[in-house]
């Protein structure tokens, strides 16, 4: 998440990223405002980074547009855990008032192995006096930083970068977009920008807009359970509202729930799970088969036999960016996409085609188009999958798309010769849809002409500006920018600013069909229960404002009686008297006279106004909130907005009153009796231990020199007890952070007691000690004390964590062994200590990635609070051997390979941390398939196809991480048992060059250890590696060899000596000289996953409803 830092809370922390736009006021300080953009790098080089001391690091200050700047960090994370980053105004205390200054920036950790895989991320941010700096909160996971394998911590040093442009100040602060624009935003519901760039592209289209207007909806449906009206309704406030749109209607009719809204999903997927919808829920409807007239077109897939009469054709639909996705990478612009979509593949060789009768054939195969759609978008290519490093990285190549695009250009060599080219396919640019930002998050937004005209404008969320064509076309192709640099002290020569923020889709609406696609689209689309609805709803949010607006004049007076204190203690509240959010309000005049507001409760209750007497609550010291006192005669003559606990208060205070009403014999409202100094008003709630019951019985006024004694006979009357019967007395004092609750001596008078107006006592019979009747909490202290701890926790399968499991009602002050004895019992287990516990993370709605350790925490409380937020979700797991003695074991998995067939099995060491690898051998080789009995292991680290490590048997296990690092066991093969002085155990790994990354070395497969002889030739290598990995003839004769140093390869004749080309020096590790075996990959490439972790994964879009 992008925020500054300061102040942070936890519950900021952990939000998911998303670039918040600037809505502060911008006092600008002109004569800071610099004429010229100006753009600068400045590299931060940390050393002994993990012995930073202290929660902040800063760096050195560096100068950009005549600015002091400087990088903040949080080497172990800002309340969350990854590394925080902000970019800070240096000199921040010393400027000027009302400074602001706009910057363009990106952040980013330097990869020290492999410089592309950089992490960065980029924003912009209006600076100010209160928001000094801005960054990003989540850069990193501190697991990935730290992590030496990684390549961001090389010899305990962190390399930062900083790129930062400052731009001119914009002023959003009064800015109207329907004013400026005639269009209004989406708002943000968390992380949906790029939902809300896909709403406002469809909504733009008029033709599917009216399509969606014309789907049946009735008036008994609701937005949240109908996505064809919660469609409707945000499309018609698009259109008719002044304001900014929620779109949370939207989503609930999806079926999504707050962490769906707080996931940033994928816009193509998102937008083909969609249309899928609407088309469904448009079948049998006047607007059946809209979705198809709109987006789908047709290919031909065709394979030609070059050497017989034999073709094979086949046609299928796309629905444009769902299918038709285009290169970026290799690619200058769209037509050179569309060339490479249609390229013609020549099958020959190993990958001839098998032609039905014909038998292996050489051919052609491709693709043509057989027709396009009336409204045509293309998915760029900005992600793709990095095979070597198993990640997704972002393609921020330079990647240009015109204003009209013709797809019959040279002749129609995009399409099939049997197409109709009576239609033309000329298209014009409607939509740029752009992601600013990097593989892990960004943010979304879309340049669109509404009306195709020449003015572009922007949907940021809830702001939309008008933008000229450059802007939407020219500075959205990515690429990199050159600069001037002109700091002195930096490097003075040019460099390029890498653009971060590029288009990933387009929409073009073809010239033909732009008169009935950019249809007119008014009220007389709507159906007239819909515009009824939301000219309701909007009459509702006017009413609301005008009240906003008039709140000043007002005061909500919130009126609690006897009948409240009765309904709600024992049900919705336990402690003090009443919920005040559950009372009756009246929304009075602050000029009306309070007199005035008594005769409306006369009408409201029925009470006349001289039985009426107020009491005013106060607050006190220990929290409890009580009437305090009456208001007196002159305080009820003045007018409601002058009596002081409104006039001392905001402009919209409450004001909150307790009404005594006493009654007569006759049960009817009399005038309250004058209450002196020795009068105190005291309320009583009574409490049965058998039924664990407490309710509110009555109040009274006693005489401060009284006794408990006087009132016993009135008490049990009130109870409905006998007039003799024995009752003990307790005062409710307090119950926050802890229950106060006291016996009550009933021969001290009240004053004694320090009893005063609005105290609360609680009643009871005594209990009897060995009485018949079973009771959990024999007195009104230990019921209070329960009602103030109990817990109600929801316990989950962790490898489920999103199904429901079961509910345990707890106390927050069970200890460890209570609860995992309660779960033990809960799920029929003997021994609870084989139940492990794991928290839940409020703001990532996941398990925590670490488990609640053995009796690590004392109580309940403990395993529900995440930073200063509190879960009622615990996730629980099953264990096959005691917590601790799980604890004191340190768990390997390790890949067995076979020596003799081609199977590799995972295997799970559970050993004592004080174990050597030779104890993990011992025990691997009970558990499998030996070539010989006989037969020796040894186990090795291999990391991205190389083996960095061969385990010494003497090395203990405790500090191996497998968590990145594959273990491979294997069998040491004979020939390696007798090595000569002049044999050499040499590493083996498969690799190809990547044409994309300038033939970059890319390995793969697994990598192995060989043994070769003093003088031994290539050829006879390659003839044992050959029998080594059984690979056929045919396929072995395209395989080369190499002997690579430093990731250079020197490719090898059949008659080279290989023992002479690794002669004994000083190489980084074995793993950067090697023999390498060039050969095409043919293994099958294992799903991206975004995250190894065991609870975090991408979701994929789904719309349940």
């Amino acid at each position: 998440m992008l925020v500054p830092h300061q102040e942070l809370s936890a519950a900021d922390a952990a939000q998911p990223m998303e670039v918040v736009a600037q809505t502060e006021p911008t006092n600008t300080a002109e004569s800071q405002a610099p004429e010229d953009p100006q753009t600068s790098r400045f590299t931060w080089t940390i050393e002994n980074f993990t012995r930073v001391s202290g929660k902040k690091h800063y760096s050195d200050v560096f100068v950009v547009g005549g600015f002091k700047w400087r990088v903040l960090i949080f080497p172990k994370g800002n309340n969350v855990d990854h590394l925080s980053m902000y970019l800070d105004v240096a000199d921040s205390g010393n400027l000027p008032y009302g400074w602001s200054r706009y910057a363009q920036f990106s952040l980013a950790i330097v990869n020290q192995i492999h410089q592309k895989y950089t992490a960065r991320k980029d924003t912009q941010h209006q600076f100010n006096a209160r928001e000094s700096d801005w960054g990003f909160t989540s850069f990193m996971p501190l697991s990935e930083l730290y992590d030496p394998s990684r390549g961001y911590l090389v010899n305990d040093t962190v390399v930062v970068e900083a790129e930062v442009a400052v731009r001119k100040m914009v002023d959003y602060w009064t800015y109207d977009s329907k004013k400026e624009t005639g269009y209004v935003g989406l708002k943000n519901q968390g992380a949906t920008c790029y939902m809300n760039s896909l709403l406002q592209t469809l909504y733009h289209i008029p033709y599917f807009r009216k399509a969606v207007y014309h789907m049946p909806t009735t008036e008994n449906d609701m937005p949240s359970g109908s996505i064809p009206l919660a469609l409707q309704s945000l499309f018609y406030k698009l259109q008719y509202s002044d304001n900014s749109v929620a779109t949370k209607e939207l989503t609930k009719s999806f079926g999504w729930d707050t962490y769906d809204s707080f996931m940033q999903h994928d816009v193509q997927e998102l937008n083909r799970v969609l249309c899928e919808k609407l088309e469904d829920k448009m079948k049998g409807t006047v607007v059946e088969g809209t979705i198809e007239q709109l987006f789908e077109g047709h290919h031909i897939n065709y394979i030609e036999c070059i050497n017989v009469d034999y073709k094979s054709n086949r046609k299928e639909s796309f629905y444009g960016l769902a299918d038709l996705q285009l290169d970026v990478k290799g690619c200058h612009d769209v037509y050179a996409s569309f060339d490479k979509y249609v390229e013609v593949e020549r099958l020959e060789g190993d990958n001839k085609y098998q032609a039905e009768q014909h038998g292996l054939q050489d051919a052609r195969k491709g693709v043509l188009f057989l027709d396009f759609p009336p409204v045509l978008q293309l998915q760029l290519k900005r992600f793709e999958y990095d095979y070597m490093r198993d990640t997704m990285v972002k393609i921020n190549d330079r990647y240009e798309f015109p204003l009209q695009l013709d797809l019959d250009k040279d002749d129609g060599k995009y399409l099939t010769p049997d197409a109709d080219r009576s239609i033309r396919n000329l298209y014009t640019l409607h939509s740029v849809l752009v992601h600013s930002g990097g593989v892990h998050g960004g943010h979304y937004y879309a340049f669109i002409r509404p009306t195709l005209s020449d003015q572009w404008y922007k949907f940021d969320d809830e702001r939309v500006t008008k933008e000229d064509t450059k802007k939407a076309l020219e500075e959205q192709y990515g690429g990199e920018e050159e600069l001037p640099q002109v700091n002195p002290g930096f490097n003075n020569t040019p460099f390029k600013f890498t653009k971060y923020s590029n288009a990933y889709m387009l929409v073009y609406i073809r010239e033909s069909d732009k008169e009935k696609i950019m249809c007119n689209v008014d009220e007389k689309d709507i159906a007239e229960h819909l515009r009824i609805r939301l000219k309701k709803e909007q009459q509702e949010k006017e009413h609301k404002k005008k009240e906003k607006a008039e709140a000043h004049l007002y005061t909500i007076i919130k009126v609690a009686r006897d009948e409240d204190l009765k309904e709600q203690i024992g049900k919705n509240i336990y402690f003090d008297l009443v919920d005040h959010e559950k009372v009756r309000n009246f929304r009075i005049q602050k000029q009306l006279p309070f007199n005035s507001f008594k005769e409306e409760v006369a009408k409201e209750y029925g009470i006349p106004v001289q039985s009426q007497r107020f009491w005013l609550w106060a607050k006190r010291q220990n929290h409890t909130y009580r009437p305090n006192r009456p208001l007196a005669p002159h305080e009820e003559a003045q007018s409601v907005g002058q009596l002081r606990e409104v006039s001392n208060k905001a402009h919209n205070a409450e004001l909150k009153l307790f009404l005594e009403v006493e009654l007569g014999l006759d049960l009817r409202p009399i005038r309250p009796p004058e209450k002196s100094k020795e009068d105190i008003l005291l309320f009583f709630k009574l409490y049965n231990p058998e039924k664990e019951e407490l309710r509110f019985v009555g109040r009274l006024f006693v005489k401060a020199l009284g006794k408990p004694s006087d009132i016993l006979t009135k008490l049990n009357e009130m109870a409905g007890f006998s007039p003799n019967e024995e009752i003990e007395l307790y005062e409710e004092i307090k119950f926050e952070p802890n229950v106060m609750c006291e016996h009550i001596d009933k021969k001290l008078s009240f004053r004694s007691s320090q009893l005063e107006d609005g105290d609360i006592i609680s009643f009871q019979k005594p209990s009897i000690p060995g009485g018949d009747t079973q009771v959990r909490y024999k007195d009104v202290p230990s019921f209070l004390e329960y009602v103030h701890n109990r817990q109600v926790v929801h316990f989950r399968c962790l490898e489920k964590p999103k199904e429901e499991g079961f509910c345990l009602e707890l106390s927050k002050l069970h200890t460890y062994d209570d609860v995992v004895e309660r779960v033990a019992r809960q799920l029929g287990l003997n021994d609870p200590s084989k139940v492990r516990l794991t928290s839940h993370n409020c703001y990532s709605q996941q398990p925590k990635p670490q488990p609640i350790r053995y009796r690590g925490v004392e109580h309940l409380l403990d395993m529900l609070v995440h930073y200063n937020q509190t879960s009622d979700i615990l996730y629980y797991e099953v264990l096959d051997i005691p917590l601790p003695e799980l604890q004191c074991l340190k768990t390997l998995k390790v890949a067995f390979h076979h020596a003799t067939k081609d199977e590799v099995v995972i295997h799970s060491i559970r050993l004592s941390k004080n174990s050597t690898i030779s104890d993990v051998i011992t025990d691997l080789k009970t558990k499998v398939e030996l070539s010989n009995p006989d037969a020796e292991l040894r186990l090795l680290e291999v990391f991205y196809h190389k083996i960095y490590k061969i385990f010494p048997p003497h090395e203990k296990i405790e500090n191996i991480n497998d968590q990145y690092w594959t273990l491979r066991a294997e069998e040491i093969p004979e020939e390696e048992k007798n090595l000569t002085a002049q044999d050499r155990l040499i590493h083996v790994y498969h690799f190809m060059k990547d044409p994309n990354q300038n033939q970059q070395i890319q390995n793969f497969g697994d990598p192995f250890l060989l043994v070769i002889r003093e003088g031994e030739t290539a050829a006879e290598v390659m003839d044992r590696v050959q029998k080594k990995l059984r690979v056929p003839n045919e396929e072995f004769a395209k395989w080369k060899v190499a002997f690579i140093s430093m990731n250079r390869p020197e490719y090898l004749q059949d008659i080279d000596a290989v023992s002479a080309r690794f002669q004994r020096r000083d190489v980084y590790g074995a793993w950067e000289q090697y023999l390498g075996l060039e050969h095409t990959d043919t293994t099958p490439k294992r799903s991206y996953a975004a995250n190894q972790n065991r609870h975090t994964y991408e979701k994929p879009v789904k719309i349940y409803n």
